[in-house]
């Protein structure tokens, strides 16, 4: 109670200032949504943003194909957590535009996909390996832990390795 202000009021009753933090903990919600643990307190279409795959654009049409978007996460029932995830694993059945998915023009079926979570990792390592199987310069580069956007190497991406020149240690002469 030391560090409570006081003060006297008219009355010369001496008073102490009410805590500035509520008593009740704000409480935290977390909902599991696509393999990914989401913010219950944030409203959905925020709330998507936290999922992998799922970009702001992306996430602002599924919660409007969804139709709640001002409801937050907590206050969704399981039915309506599972026709999100629906929504966002095959947004083609809900006619969101292809332009905003993650996958266009597949290279192994030529359709466009949207990916989230675990299978768009899988699909990144698997591009990953079929451009060093062609060893292509993009795979090459991989391979190497190299940069592949065309960065210069002169002096970045140098940890590990040394840098600068290194002298040999003067022997003692031998007699």
């Amino acid at each position: 109670m030391g560090s409570e202000k006081k003060w006297k009021s008219k009355d010369n009753k001496e008073e102490v200032a009410p805590s500035k933090r509520p008593d009740k903990k704000k409480q935290v919600n977390i909902v599991r949504l696509m393999e990914t643990n989401v913010d219950g307190n944030k409203p959905l279409a925020s709330a998507l943003n936290n999922i992998k795959g799922v970009a702001p654009m992306f996430g602002n049409a599924v919660s409007y194909v969804f139709g709640k978007s001002d409801k937050k996460v907590a206050e969704l029932s399981d039915e309506e957590i599972s026709k999100v995830e629906d929504i966002i694993a095959n947004p083609q059945k809900y006619n969101i535009p292809a332009w905003l998915f993650n996958r266009r023009r597949d290279p192994e079926s030529g359709e466009d996909r949207h990916l989230a979570v675990s299978s768009l990792e899988f699909a990144k390592t698997m591009d990953i390996n079929a451009m060093k199987k062609l060893r292509s310069y993009r795979g090459i580069r991989h391979m190497f832990g190299l940069p592949v956007r065309g960065q210069r190497t002169r002096s970045s991406f140098r940890k590990g390795k040394t840098v600068g020149v290194r002298r040999k240690k003067e022997q003692p002469k031998k007699k």
